[in-house]
């Protein structure tokens, strides 16, 4: 091993910059050269490579974003190309392999989650050698504990409810703040309880509005005259559906969600008289410096890709085990999303501290 290549596709997350700064130290370290990605999956398709000098990572570790910038659209398997003048979809997958050859890259290192990480399992299907490194803030790919990025947005959820604490006693209001997480409710459920809310609603339980009105009106009853809920934005009542903002043409998931909490406010104004305010903390989720947990993560994983490399092991993903980074399959990490289980422990415990979960 020689050479390798690294990238960052999917949407961007606290912690990005600090695996690139890992992978490009500890390669240079073992004497490999490293190229950087341009914008994810699309600069594997268009040949947009940068060398990554140790001058180049340096001072990058507090840093939010990614420095080789990212996309969530841009599959290679389904590739926008202008052809005579027209837009059609065509696999490209051919593409990558060829611009990765011709720089003699002897391995590709693909930072994502679940759609980045399918793309990167269906290039090493056809030869190529990858290795995952599990990025997203919702918490949600199978086979390891914990993704980077995670705990950042938790904390950003958390800060942004005990402001809204504050107005929501000051001004009697129930106040509904709609945090991220796709179809997993892991940032709903670890910032609801971190930061106090009385009432937590994540996909994985359809909740009912009456439910929630209830706990609302009896903390009305023991004179808390106001009330918090965390909503994760894939929830949906029971029997209904989600709340889809819009469609992304290109996008792997081309659903855009989002809505769920004004959806809920409207209707504890209009059915039960309840004076709501909704906040979507939105990117904010996503900006920011990374906390001192997902720089460790970050560096953990980056570190443990490289090793992977120089070991020779590809079609495998980097994962957190209980305290140790371990190396699974690739494939067991997209088989499924990883959602909140109703066993789960802090589910259990929010539940005997007696919050509602709308169900």
């Amino acid at each position: 091993m020689r050479k390798i290549a690294v990238l960052t596709g999917g949407g961007d997350c606290p912690g990005l910059n600090a695996v690139i700064r890992a992978v490009a130290k500890s390669a240079h370290h073992y004497g490999l050269e490293v190229l950087g990605v341009r914008d994810g999956f699309r600069g594997a398709v268009e040949g947009d490579f940068i060398p990554l000098t140790l001058k180049d990572v340096s001072g990058i570790l507090p840093r939010g974003g990614t420095i080789l910038g990212t996309t969530n659209r841009d599959n290679p398997f389904a590739y926008e190309t202008k052809v005579d003048g027209v837009s059609r979809i065509l696999d490209r997958s051919s593409d990558v392999i060829k611009n990765l050859k011709e720089r003699d890259v002897d391995a590709l290192l693909a930072i994502g989650g679940d759609g980045s990480l399918h793309i990167a399992l269906k290039l090493g299907k056809l030869g190529l050698n990858v290795i995952g490194i599990p990025k997203t803030i919702d918490n949600d790919l199978m086979a390891t504990d914990q993704t980077f990025g995670f705990q950042t947005a938790v904390d950003t959820a958390t800060e942004a409810l005990d402001r809204l604490h504050t107005t929501a006693e000051s001004h009697h209001r129930v106040m509904i703040l709609e945090v991220m997480g796709r179809y997993a409710g892991w940032i709903a459920l670890y910032a609801g309880v971190a930061g106090g809310a009385d009432v937590i609603l994540i996909p994985e339980i359809p909740y009912q509005l009456n439910r929630v009105a209830r706990a609302i009106q009896k903390r009305a009853e023991q004179g808390k005259k106001f009330s918090i809920i965390v909503v994760a934005e894939g929830t949906k009542p029971r029997g209904g559906d989600i709340v889809v903002e819009r469609l992304v043409s290109g996008r792997f998931d081309p659903i855009k969600l989002g809505g769920i909490g004004a959806k809920i406010g409207n209707e504890l104004e209009e059915q039960y008289g309840m004076e709501t305010r909704v906040t979507v903390l939105g990117h904010l989720q996503r900006g920011g410096s990374p906390n001192s947990y997902d720089r460790v993560l970050s560096t953990r994983y980056g570190v443990a890709a490289v090793d992977a490399v120089l070991e020779s092991e590809f079609g495998i993903m980097v994962a957190l085990r209980g305290r140790e980074i371990v190396r699974v399959p690739l494939h067991e990490a997209v088989d499924k999303l990883k959602q909140v289980l109703i066993t789960d422990p802090l589910l259990i415990a929010a539940r005997n501290l007696g919050l509602e979960m709308g169900d």
